[in-house]
């Protein structure tokens, strides 16, 4: 996950801007409606937003998908049949948006952050919604459709979704974005467990490194979900003819969802913080115990070095000196210094032993 991944026009630029030089490499955008009511299904892929009028013109509800980064001409194509506002078209083409809601006159904006597991890395996808009386208008810039179990329910006719205003569709959509958070937790969750295993038995550099992009990844995975409680409490506590109050019961539910989350997003970054102070305790005990054999084995060897120092001089026989090295000529002298050496350091490691020092 990088730190910046906001697009944005050059400063200076008119407000509402559209061009196409911010845009990345994108695949191909595809349009897919959903018309529906409790006893009417349609669902179909539209070449252009012009499709979509004549289903406008019936007492039905009309979910609009883009999937993919919608192009400049195709934002500017369903502004002109929605009045969709030129500053959230802009905040749709410059994706990387902080998760907000706007209220306009006719409409309900909102940006959301999708957090996504790819290839062992999160990443986020930013989902935006327009809400109006009987329509719904999504953009989606990832390429997979997270929506699909939406889709199913509508095509199955299962729950209450179909014999509901849009404004509990768009609860629906809400409510997968933020569910999608904790499978991408319980992934964190996994790694966790075994990080602290590996603390436990060897830990070494390569668990520094885990370590840290676990806390980088989770700390860009607050900045992007945390804005999402703001959003969905502006919802409940604003007065908004387009949401209704037995929405709101739902919406609320799905304020829990992003409490529930965030409590254990800031579990696992307290987990991992704490992991990397038993990292560095670990390290400091192994090199104090390596220290430690080291001081042992040193310390066994000093009166070995100072007796083999002491016979390693050249002082030979002397019969004219009553202190002379008698032993240097002796018939068993070098097995009895060895045998001398082997009784002074088992005598030290016993007692280094009964002193609980290794």
């Amino acid at each position: 996950m990088t730190y910046f991944t906001k697009l944005y026009h050059p400063p200076g630029t008119s407000p509402g801007t559209l061009t196409e030089r911010v845009l990345p490499t994108t695949g191909e955008v595809r349009i897919n409606l959903i018309d529906y009511s409790d006893s009417n299904f349609i669902e179909k892929q539209l070449a252009t937003a012009e499709d979509c009028l004549p289903f406008l013109k019936q007492p039905t509800i009309s979910w609009i998908h883009i999937q993919g980064q919608a192009t400049p001409k195709t934002l500017q194509e369903f502004a002109d049949i929605f009045s969709l506002h030129s500053l959230a078209l802009e905040d749709i083409l410059n994706t990387g948006q902080r998760p907000k809601v706007e209220t306009y006159d006719t409409q309900i904006f909102a940006i959301t952050s999708l957090p996504v597991m790819l290839d062992g890395v999160t990443i986020s996808e930013q989902v935006s919604i327009f809400t109006g009386k009987d329509y719904i208008i999504s953009f989606y810039t990832g390429t997979s459709d997270p929506f699909e179990p939406v889709r199913k329910r509508l095509r199955n006719h299962s729950g209450k979704i179909r014999s509901r205003k849009a404004d509990y569709l768009l609860y629906c959509l809400l409510d997968i974005i933020i569910d999608e958070g904790f499978p991408v937790l319980e992934s964190f969750g996994e790694q966790v467990e075994v990080l602290e295993e590996e603390l436990l038995e060897k830990p070494g550099r390569n668990t520094l490194r885990k370590l840290h992009a676990i806390k980088r990844e989770l700390l860009l995975l607050r900045r992007m979900l945390w804005p999402q409680r703001e959003l969905l409490n502006k919802l409940i506590r604003d007065e908004n003819e387009l949401l209704h109050e037995d929405t709101k019961v739902y919406l609320r539910d799905c304020y829990d969802h992003t409490v529930q989350i965030m409590d254990l997003l800031e579990t696992y970054r307290d987990m991992t913080a704490s992991m990397l102070d038993v990292y560095l305790s670990s390290i400091s005990y192994r090199l104090n115990d390596v220290m430690r054999v080291l001081t042992i084995i040193a310390t066994i060897f000093i009166p070995l070095t100072f007796i083999v120092g002491v016979y390693g001089m050249n002082f030979t026989v002397n019969t004219n000196s009553p202190w002379a090295m008698p032993e240097l000529n002796w018939y068993y002298g070098y097995p009895a210094l060895w045998g001398l050496m082997i009784c002074i350091a088992a005598g030290m490691i016993i007692y280094f032993k009964r002193k609980g020092w290794f």
